[in-house]
């Protein structure tokens, strides 16, 4: 009887409690985050697209951000470079009008190993959402930008966080 009782838990010899890293971020525990490059013509957006990515980056918990860039193992930079409103229903009745848009926001980003200067990960990230139009369209659209930047940064964040 007491030969078996190895034989139970030795199922669970391989098994960890935690975050486990892609092989490629191996050796990289802090993340510096400086404020992404704005290519498109919106305003500001760089600064809600940063402060997304960073939150997303604390939530998901395999990563610190570094207060300073003195202080991290790689720094991820930025590039917002596109925001694209796409009509996706008409208005009953009027088929110039539109009642629904589909918003896509890119990002390219690069994830630089400061130690040795190496390009880690080099991708494109998308976020995408749809909102109604209520009245002014610009206002909407401005409304629904956050939205776009919380899709993209779920993704960016899981796919160095994860390796997916």
């Amino acid at each position: 009887m007491a030969a078996l009782i190895p034989l139970l838990f030795s199922g669970c010899a391989g098994y960890h409690v935690g975050s486990i890293q892609p092989h490629f971020m191996e050796g990289i525990q802090t993340i510096a985050v400086p404020t992404f490059r704005n290519e498109t013509l919106i305003p500001h957006i760089e600064v809600l697209s940063t402060d997304t990515v960073i939150r997303q980056i604390q939530e998901d918990g395999t990563y610190k951000v570094a207060s300073s860039l003195d202080t991290a193992d790689a720094v991820l930079e930025g590039e917002i470079m596109s925001v694209i409103r796409r009509p996706s229903r008409t208005v009953i009745g009027d088929v110039q009008a539109t009642q629904e848009f589909d918003m896509t926001l890119e990002i390219h980003y690069k994830i630089i190993r400061k130690a040795t200067g190496e390009t880690v990960d080099d991708k494109n990230a998308t976020g995408s959402t749809s909102f109604f139009v209520s009245g002014d369209v610009n206002q909407d659209e401005v409304q629904a930008i956050p939205l776009a930047a919380q899709s993209c940064a779920v993704q960016m964040v899981s796919e160095f966080g994860e390796g997916w």
